[in-house]
């Protein structure tokens, strides 16, 4: 890991790779299928949301139980998009990284002196 790094992910992806391994897994994880079950994650994740205000959405980790299930589709969701971005030879890191300067490019923070 250098120091540029913002986003170690080879313990997950040794730990996902096992999993599948063990699993037999391999030959259903395509780039298609794994994006459509991330799809179908992230729907879940939004299901919490749904017609919930933006108040009680703000404090959700004072439920415990919504607070889990909240916990549980985020970790489903970034399991599915680290395993796509296995299959597919996307490094997440470089990825990240290569996006925040784009983003900072095309939203620049307000200077100071305007504000």
């Amino acid at each position: 890991m250098n120091d540029d790094t913002l986003l170690d992910t080879s313990r997950l992806t040794a730990a996902l790779q096992r999993f599948a391994d063990e699993r037999d897994w391999n030959r259903h994880h395509t780039p298609r299928n794994l994006m459509l079950a991330l799809v179908g994650e992230v729907g879940e994740l939004a299901e919490i949301f749904q017609w919930l205000p933006d108040d009680q959405a703000a404090t959700l980790r004072d439920d415990p139980a919504r607070f889990t299930h909240l916990q549980e589709e985020i970790a489903d969701v970034l399991l599915y998009l680290a395993r796509l971005a296995m299959v597919t030879g996307v490094d997440l890191d470089a990825a990240v990284r290569d996006k925040l300067v784009k983003n900072a490019i095309k939203y620049p923070a307000p200077d100071d002196a305007a504000s």
